[in-house]
C-alpha cells in the first residue's frame, strides 16, 4: 500500500476500517475470476468504440465496386472487416522452385473466395476492438444466425471452463459470398491494393497431401479483448481415409489448444472457436500451395445496403444477397 492509503486506514474507525479495505481488495480479486487469475490491468472500454455499429460504420471504403485494404486512404472511419479464406493451388512443376511456388500461390488465391491480384501484407493475427468478422458479427452465416451450428468438440480454457469448437465452413462460405469467385466476382478487393492479411502458406512438390487450416477464437468480452486468428499449413503422409480422419481430428484439437494457450498469455477469455480445414492430394510432377488468408478490409460502397452499414449487423448473409439482388453462387464446401 502507498503512504496515502495507510493514512486513510488510520483515519477510519481503526480495525473495522482496515477490515473494510481487505474486503474491498477481496472483491477486486473475485472480479478477476473465481479461478484466482490475477487482474489483467486492462484499460477498459474504449469510448471511441462504444459498439459494433460504430465499427461497421467506419469500415466502408472509397470505391463503389471494390473492397479495399484496411489502413488505406479514404475509408469512412477507423473500423475494418475480416473475412476468412482457405485455398490450395497446384501447378505443373516444370519451372524452377521459386516460379513453381509463385504460380501455385497465385492459384491458391483464386480458389474459393477470390483474393487474387492483391499486394498481401502479413499480420499476426487478431480481429480487434475496431474490427468485425464477416459472417459472424455482420451478414451472419445462416447457421450462425439460426443457432443450428453444432460443436465438433469442446476444449478447456485456461480457467477450466469448456468452450465449443465449431466448423468454420459457414464463415468461409460467407467470405466467398462477399468477395465472389474468380469466375463470378462480386465485391473483390481492388486489384493491386495493399491488403493486410493474417496469413500462412505451405508450398511442396508431390506426391503428397498438403493442407491448410484457419481458426478464429471469439472473445468473451470484445470491448477489451481481440478475437484471435490461428493459421496453420503443412503436409501429411496418410495411407487411407481413416488416417485422414485421425489426422484432421488431431490437428483441429491442437489448433484449439493453441488458441486457448494464446488467450492465457494475454489474460483473454474466448467463448467459442471456429475452425476450417482443407486438404488436397498433389500428384507427382506437380507443386502445390496450401494458403490461409484472412484479409482486413473495408467494404465496397455498393456492398452496403441503402448506404447503412450498421444494417448489416441485423442481416444474415442470405438476407444481404437478396437485398443486393445477387445471383446464386455455389456453396463453399469443406471436409467435415
Amino acid at each position: 500500500m502507498t503512504t496515502s492509503t495507510i493514512g486513510g486506514i488510520r483515519g477510519m474507525a481503526g480495525f473495522k476500517g482496515f477490515v473494510a479495505v481487505l474486503g474491498f481488495l477481496a472483491s477486486l480479486a473475485f472480479a478477476a475470476g473465481a479461478t484466482g487469475q490475477p487482474l489483467a490491468g486492462k484499460p477498459g472500454v474504449e469510448p471511441a468504440l462504444p459498439d459494433l455499429a460504430t465499427v461497421v460504420k467506419g469500415a466502408v471504403g472509397p470505391f463503389d465496386k471494390y473492397c479495399d485494404g484496411y489502413g488505406n486512404n479514404g475509408a469512412s472511419g477507423a473500423g475494418y472487416i475480416c473475412a476468412m479464406t482457405l485455398g490450395i493451388g497446384m501447378v505443373e512443376g516444370d519451372m524452377d522452385a521459386v516460379l513453381n511456388g509463385i504460380v501455385a500461390y497465385d492459384r491458391a488465391e483464386a480458389q474459393g473466395a477470390y483474393i487474387g491480384q492483391i499486394n498481401m501484407l502479413v499480420a499476426s493475427s487478431f480481429c480487434g476492438l475496431n474490427g468485425a468478422l464477416w459472417g459472424y458479427h455482420l451478414a451472419k452465416a445462416d447457421d450462425v444466425a439460426s443457432g443450428k451450428a453444432r460443436p465438433l468438440f469442446e476444449v478447456a480454457r485456461h480457467d477450466g471452463q469448456a468452450i465449443p469448437v465449431y466448423s468454420a465452413d459457414p464463415l468461409l462460405d460467407a467470405a466467398k459470398r462477399l468477395l465472389g469467385t474468380e469466375k463470378q466476382r462480386r465485391f473483390p478487393l481492388l486489384p493491386g491494393a495493399q491488403v493486410i492479411c493474417a496469413e500462412k502458406e505451405y508450398v511442396a512438390a508431390g506426391p503428397k497431401y498438403i493442407w491448410s487450416a484457419i481458426a478464429i477464437a471469439i472473445a468473451e468480452d470484445r470491448t477489451v479483448d481481440s478475437c484471435l486468428f490461428i493459421e496453420d499449413a503443412g503436409e501429411v503422409a496418410v495411407e487411407d481415409s481413416d488416417d485422414l480422419d485421425k489426422f484432421r481430428d488431431g490437428l483441429l484439437r491442437k489448433i484449439a489448444k493453441c488458441a486457448v494457450r494464446c488467450g492465457e498469455d494475454n489474460s483473454a477469455l474466448y467463448k467459442e472457436i471456429w475452425i476450417g480445414y482443407r486438404i488436397e492430394w498433389i500428384p507427382e510432377g506437380k507443386v502445390g500451395c496450401a494458403l490461409v488468408a484472412a484479409p482486413y478490409l473495408v467494404l465496397a460502397r455498393d456492398a452496403v445496403p441503402d448506404g447503412k452499414p450498421e444494417s448489416l449487423l441485423h442481416m444474415t448473409i442470405s438476407d444481404w444477397e437478396r437485398k443486393m439482388s445477387l445471383p446464386p453462387q455455389g456453396k463453399e464446401t469443406g471436409t467435415f
